[in-house]
């Protein structure tokens, strides 16, 4: 396996993470600023399992990083450009015919 299918793979799988709305969502939350897991849980309406469960995901595949400061966990983007491809997304399928 050479170095440009490793890099097609990840690609595979940040597309892959972003396959889900939740996930869509917590990135737009994040593309603004840092978040504690409870203020997504509160911005999105989601149950703080499955937003956990979703940054874990996100986790996974390098797009988030997490800082822990005594009990509160604080969630950011490692990279802006996940940002603005998901941005770029959502606008393409809102002006879809």
């Amino acid at each position: 396996m050479g170095p440009a299918t490793e890099h097609m793979d990840r690609v595979t799988d940040t597309f892959k993470a972003l396959s889900n709305p939740i996930r869509i969502a917590i990135v737009r939350e994040l593309s603004t600023g840092p978040r504690a897991v409870h203020q997504l849980v509160e911005a999105l309406g989601v149950a703080q399992p499955r937003v956990s469960e979703h940054l874990a995901i996100l986790r996974g595949v390098r797009l988030v990083a997490a800082v822990r400061e005594g009990r509160t966990v604080t969630y950011h983007l490692v990279d802006e450009h996940v940002a603005h491809i998901v941005e770029d997304a959502v606008i393409h399928a809102s002006e879809a015919p």
